[in-house]
């Protein structure tokens, strides 16, 4: 398979699993900020949303201006132009990653992804108004459900089907990763405030926001205990979201496409993230190492898997030095 198509459907499924994160963040925020009105300020609901994202430099130094609101957040992470993590950027990235893959994907991928991009320009024409944004998330969040059910109910599954799985799952997994690092530690303004109703509320908001409440339930009969949360998102093996989870899905893909046995950066890199998860243990990290700490080291390792990917599969057999200029 060449490089450059191998590229374009790795990043096709990443930006695209963007899309469907950021609107679930956006979608979960906007619900608790109804719900819950009186109780939180703007800029406490919604800053995070940035970080977490890592819009906030963008969102600094463009177009937006002033504290942080709803309405600022939503227009900036839906549909702002020179915003790259926008909705609307991602989305029109991933459409054109898989316009050039057109003949490596099925026909209904491309049209279920190009009518996608259609419906969406043409309703981000006008500024979104907040009280119909949860029907615009919703909206994208089935969307993206319904291109990945068309993907694994129609592609083959050879080569370009496993890059697709790694695109999706690495993006996923350093989303969740962000998410439990950022919507605790960021949101939860003082320490003084642990075991409270607010940190009862930032813990459901972070399972919520994964789609994790009814599963953690499940599993768990004591309540929302950090330990537990901790456990269940990083390391429980049958939840799709979870850390384990996606880095299972990504060794899977990585066997499938396999390397060169003189020239595996990225095989070094799965097994770094895989030795740090097999190790984990929710109590220690809680108490000892720090959850923050931890997470921390996790994304960076990330951004190491990326770079070997890109190194082994995108760079490695195109036969020139690279140029970064």
């Amino acid at each position: 398979m060449l490089s450059r198509l191998a590229d374009s459907i790795y990043w096709m499924s990443r930006y695209l699993e963007r899309v469907g994160n950021t609107a679930r963040l956006l979608n979960i925020n906007l619900l608790n900020m109804l719900e819950d009105e009186e109780t939180h300020g703007a800029a406490v609901q919604w800053h995070p949303l940035l970080t977490i994202t890592g819009m906030e430099e963008f969102f600094d130094e463009g177009t937006a201006t002033g504290p942080v609101t709803a309405e600022s957040a939503i227009r900036f992470m839906t549909q702002e132009r020179s915003n790259p993590g926008a909705i609307r950027s991602c989305l029109r990235l991933a459409r054109e990653n898989a316009r050039v893959v057109r003949d490596r994907i099925s026909k209904e991928m491309w049209e279920t992804i190009n009518d996608f991009w259609l419906r969406l320009d043409n309703y981000l024409e006008r500024p979104l108004e907040i009280n119909k944004a949860l029907d615009f998330f919703v909206f994208v969040g089935h969307e993206v459900a319904r291109f990945h059910g068309v993907t694994v109910g129609t592609m083959m599954r050879g080569e370009p089907f496993s890059f697709y799985i790694l695109g999706t799952f690495l993006e996923r997994s350093d989303m969740t990763a962000r998410i439990l690092d950022v919507k605790y530690h960021t949101l939860l303004p003082d320490l003084s405030l642990v075991g409270t109703p607010l940190d009862y509320y930032q813990w459901k908001v972070l399972l919520e926001t994964l789609s994790a409440l009814e599963a953690h339930r499940r599993r768990y009969h004591s309540g929302l205990q950090p330990v537990d949360i901790a456990e269940f998102v990083i390391s429980e093996e049958t939840f799709p979201r979870s850390l384990r989870f996606a880095a299972d899905r990504m060794c899977d893909a990585l066997h499938t496409i396999g390397c060169r046995p003189e020239d595996c950066q990225v095989r070094d890199a799965m097994a770094s993230l895989q030795e740090m998860l097999l190790g984990f243990s929710a109590e220690e990290v809680v108490v000892k190492i720090g959850l923050h700490e931890f997470l921390e080291q996790y994304l960076e390792r990330i951004a190491v898997l990326n770079e070997a990917i890109a190194h082994d599969y995108f760079e490695a057999y195109l036969g020139v030095e690279i140029c970064d200029t």
